[in-house]
């Protein structure tokens, strides 16, 4: 009665959840302009949000996860290029395709140290992309898949220049994702992950059967992936070798340092913060931009999350006496 009790509370909307999902969708309604960044910033969270189901709740680290990134971004180009332009279509069979790839790959992932699953993952990552360069017929090789032609929204909603659409989509789709995401997380099979990522063993001893609870973690997140790809697909009609670059996954994994993992919302504020500060950089000095935030990285971490934070909160709370 307890526990049930302790989910209810956890799984229960909080006022700041519901500001924040208010302000994501008003954000439709900005004057043009904007939109296209907030399109990027909604899918890298997607990403974010998938990479935390597995390393923030189950402990399984990866530096290949841009392998169901990719596959899901040429699944969703190639159905609107032989198939239907509807995007819908094109992103549940995307999520399918990465769900079978996550679920077959699991199999390796479960064995050995965090060292060996980098590699693993890695190596997926590496797999496919030399493949999709092979098939040059098919993907169109180094020179990216093109003619990717999407059809309305719904059969409503034409993709538009300004971006307003597909951010209308994109967030949408993310706000979907994040329903699925809390029900699992504050769900028995989300504290059983939990779980597994302190103690495998004892939870193991627990009855906890560890190997299934990983396998359905590691396809489920992969499914999450393969959205984020098709929906960066679908909304940039374009698809390249680069989606599978390991750059990709480096990049989703500071997201998550940056906004903290093992909790939902950690991938999306990562997300904004990351792609703020890349495109304030880029804009302020287009040659040193890198620099800059490799810099930022290099004090995050020194300084840490929490003391960034406890200085920021003393900063706001001085400018407001």
């Amino acid at each position: 009665m307890a526990a049930a009790t302790s989910l209810a509370r956890r799984v229960r909307w909080r006022w700041l959840e519901i500001a924040f999902w208010l302000l994501a969708f008003g954000a439709i309604f900005l004057p043009a302009g904007r939109h296209l960044i907030l399109n990027q910033i909604a899918i890298l969270a997607l990403f974010a949000l998938s990479l935390d189901l597995i390393l923030g709740y189950a402990g399984i680290v990866s530096l290949g996860h841009a392998a169901f990134f990719g596959l899901g971004a040429y699944v969703a180009g190639l159905a609107a290029k032989a198939m239907t332009g509807a995007p819908l279509a094109g992103l549940g069979l995307a999520m399918l395709a990465a769900a079978v790839l996550g679920f077959a790959t699991s199999f390796l992932v479960l064995r050995g140290s965090d060292l060996t699953r980098l590699m693993v993952t890695l190596g997926v990552a590496s797999v496919l992309h030399e493949l999709a360069n092979a098939l040059r017929d098919l993907t169109g090789g180094a020179d990216g898949l093109q003619g990717v032609v999407m059809g309305p929204v719904l059969g409503l909603f034409p993709f538009d220049l300004y971006g307003r659409t597909a951010y209308a989509y994109s967030v949408t789709i993310l706000f979907a994702l994040m329903l699925v995401a809390r029900a699992v997380v504050h769900s028995p099979f989300g504290l059983s992950l939990m779980a597994i990522r302190r103690n495998r063993l004892r939870a193991s001893a627990l009855g906890v059967p560890v190997n299934r609870r990983l396998v359905a973690a590691y396809t489920l997140a992969a499914a999450f992936a393969g959205a984020a790809g098709a929906l960066l697909a679908q909304t940039t009609a374009f698809v390249s070798l680069e989606f599978f670059d390991f750059n990709r996954s480096a990049d989703v994994l500071l997201v998550l340092i940056i906004g903290g993992a093992g909790w939902l919302y950690g991938g999306i504020v990562g997300a904004i913060l990351f792609q703020g500060l890349q495109d304030g950089l880029s804009a302020l000095t287009p040659e040193y931009w890198q620099f800059w935030i490799g810099l930022f990285l290099v004090a995050f971490v020194m300084i840490g999350r929490e003391r960034m934070m406890v200085g920021v909160r003393g900063l706001w709370m001085q400018a407001r006496r």
